[in-house]
């Protein structure tokens, strides 16, 4: 598998939503590509670390009516943070006003993140994945609105992939997650992979 997939996105293929198929985009110049329902929004913006400081970022976006597909990419560059700060910062931003019902490690390929499912209180649900990767911040963020699709947020989010074929990991660390999931069939996500816990 190439990433922590959540039993609904087993649907999304089946669903409705799957009938028309949704172009890729590629952007070069950050090595990702994921899929839209529409052709996006792409504008300069900023992005606020916990201390204050703003870093220039870049959005691709749409918005529709019963949900927002959303990737921010951040440059992390002469930051000198930790990507655990920086993962925490995230995670920290994004919940403001709802729940975190699902904190996990996540991964595209070999490039490791965290993935969370959000209950927003304005009844909204959100699935998003941040990774901190060769100096940037990369977040995909996938929010339906109250009576949305939610298998639309999981096709989202479960779309981007880095282009580049690097890793955020060291071999010896990749064997490491491998061994603490004693010999699975898989390449788990982190040392937490919820499917490493014994049964």
């Amino acid at each position: 598998m190439r990433k922590i997939v959540f039993v609904l996105a087993a649907f999304v293929a089946c669903g409705p939503a799957a009938a028309e198929e949704w172009p890729e985009y590629t952007y070069a110049d950050y090595a990702f590509t994921v899929r839209f329902p529409a052709a996006p929004r792409i504008e300069n913006a900023t992005y606020r670390l916990a201390d204050g400081r703003s870093l220039p970022a870049r959005i691709y976006s749409v918005s529709q009516s019963d949900g927002v597909f959303k990737v921010t990419v951040a440059d992390l560059a002469n930051t000198n943070l930790e990507e655990a700060a920086v993962i925490d910062n995230a995670v920290k931003t994004l919940s403001q006003g709802g729940e975190v019902k699902i904190n996990i490690p996540h991964r595209v390929y070999h490039v490791y993140g965290r993935q969370l499912s959000i209950q927003g209180a304005d009844g909204s649900r959100s699935t998003t994945a941040i990774f901190d990767y060769k100096g940037h911040l990369y977040q995909i963020e996938g929010k339906m609105f109250a009576g949305g699709n939610p298998l639309d947020m999981l096709r989202f989010q479960q779309s981007l992939i880095f282009t580049d074929g690097g890793s955020n990991r060291s071999a010896e660390t990749i064997e490491k997650y491998r061994e603490a999931c004693h010999g699975q069939a898989f390449d788990p996500a982190g040392f937490d992979d919820p499917r490493c816990r014994p049964r």
